[in-house]
């Protein structure tokens, strides 16, 4: 669950994995946590309703990859080393190279630069309102 205020980030949080019972659950809760629970930004006002944009990206299950698997146009990446994991969603601007994708979901992760990490990639059906 995305959302933004006048195109730009204001909250941002999902699963890649089932947590309740149905998926119009599942877009409930990921939309109250987008809201009120980013770490990286104040929980979302009333007076911002209006001008907020809602993006909801349905993820196929992961699958195992090698980095010669990946094409960040087409598919997310998800990292991980030990317990630290990070997800990138397809598809991001910006976000034109494979090393550019596994840069930013690594540090999303706390995984240094040069730490080996198990890769997944998987799609996305992308819904905007």
């Amino acid at each position: 669950m995305s959302l933004k205020k006048r195109g730009l980030l204001r909250g941002c949080i999902g699963t890649y994995e089932p947590t309740e019972e149905s998926l119009a659950e599942e877009i409930i809760v990921n939309a109250i946590r987008a809201a009120t629970e980013d770490p990286r930004f104040p929980p979302v006002t009333a007076g911002e309703l209006p001008e907020l944009t809602v993006s909801v990206d349905v993820l196929s299950p992961p699958e195992p990859c090698a980095e010669q698997d990946l094409d960040p146009k087409r598919y997310g990446v998800i990292v991980a080393a030990g317990w630290r994991r990070g997800l990138l969603l397809p598809d991001l601007p910006g976000v034109d190279t494979v090393e550019e994708q596994l840069r930013i979901a690594k540090l999303k992760a706390g995984i240094p630069p040069g730490e080996p990490c198990r890769l997944w990639r998987f799609t996305v059906e992308r819904h905007t309102e």
